[in-house]
């Protein structure tokens, strides 16, 4: 066998069909041009919102690693338990009990590993 006819027995990928286009009413699950539209910028809207959150977590989480070495420098525990009560009463009363898993979520990232 040639170089030629080695080649010519490989067989070659076929470029894949482009996918359909999708609506934004389809990517939306709206009804109307309008209403996937408002959705649309909406979910600009959170999707910033969510990357301020992130930013603010991961400041949280410096700012406890800067106090967790202060207490553990003096002789203290890592964790302050009373303070952690604080910090799930303060996200439950103004979230709701869904706060308080938020809360414990937060406080999880926070301590680092213990």
């Amino acid at each position: 066998m040639n170089a030629a006819t080695a080649t010519a027995a490989v067989p070659t990928p076929t470029s894949a069909a482009p996918a359909p286009a999708v609506t934004p009413a389809e990517r939306t699950g709206a009804r109307t041009d309008e209403a996937a539209a408002l959705i649309g910028d909406a979910r600009e809207r959170i999707d910033a919102l969510d990357d301020r959150i992130i930013g603010l977590i991961q400041e949280r989480m410096a700012v406890s690693a800067v106090i967790q070495e202060a207490r553990i420098s003096s002789g203290g525990r890592r964790v302050n338990l009373a303070r952690e009560m604080e910090v799930l009463g303060h996200y439950r009363d103004a979230l709701g009990k869904p706060g308080t898993a938020l809360a414990m979520t937060m406080l999880e990232l926070c301590r680092g590993r213990i």
